[in-house]
């Protein structure tokens, strides 16, 4: 028996799974057991598929997997590795009508939403959500537990660090291989933004163009 699981019964949960019979359609010829494992969850069955805790989960027999869809990143981060470190693997998502069109590298544990594209010559860390309508360009390096909300359009040589979280409907502008647009680590860019220019670390930027959120004045 293989059981596939994705972690977090939410709302993004829910719109992924329907996802995985045919992500693991391609992995396995088995009849695989696909469940939500989450803990604080109540119910049994949510849209049809089990729920069971993450301890069960784990003292489940058989081969396991698993995806997060868990918004929070560090959350992210601590789940996949406790879950490797039992012995867990973790596989991708992907829709069908998601766009890999060339030479990119995607790292392991990735959701793919549909119509989301990565077009050519880009690199994806692990973990990473790309949300409906969203794209990576050419030449773009994005790191580990990203999340990029949806339709969110990041242009050619832009960097993304790790833990980074793009709102929706942002636009990164364009960078040069010389001069990327680097978006820094634990970085949130606000929905509907327009960034022209490098955000540092832990900076919340926000407008057209994007500038840095400044603490509220009495």
């Amino acid at each position: 028996m293989k059981v596939y699981a994705v972690v977090g019964a939410g709302g993004f949960g829910r719109e992924v799974i329907p996802l995985v019979n045919q992500a693991v359609g391609i992995i396995s010829q088995d009849n695989p057991n696909i469940i939500f494992v989450d803990d604080n969850v109540q119910d049994d069955t949510i849209n049809g598929y089990p729920v069971v805790n993450l301890e069960s989960f784990l003292k489940m027999p058989g081969e396991k997997f698993f995806n997060i869809t868990i918004a929070n990143s560090r959350v992210r981060q601590t789940l996949s590795e406790r879950l490797i470190s039992e012995g867990v693997a973790p596989f991708s998502i992907s829709a069908p009508n998601a766009v890999n069109i060339s030479h990119n590298t995607i790292g392991e544990g990735a959701v793919f939403c549909a119509f989301t594209t990565v077009t050519a010559n880009a690199r994806v860390g692990k973990f990473f959500h790309a949300n409906i309508y969203s794209y990576i360009a050419h030449d773009c390096i994005i790191g580990d537990f990203v999340t990029f909300a949806p339709n969110v359009q990041c242009n050619g040589s832009v960097v993304i660090e790790d833990h980074a979280y793009i709102g929706t409907g942002a636009m990164i502008r364009q960078g040069t291989p010389e001069r990327p647009i680097v978006i820094g680590e634990g970085a949130i860019v606000g929905m509907g933004a327009v960034v022209t220019k490098s955000v540092a670390p832990y900076t919340t930027v926000f407008g057209n163009p994007a500038k840095p959120l400044r603490p509220a004045t009495r």
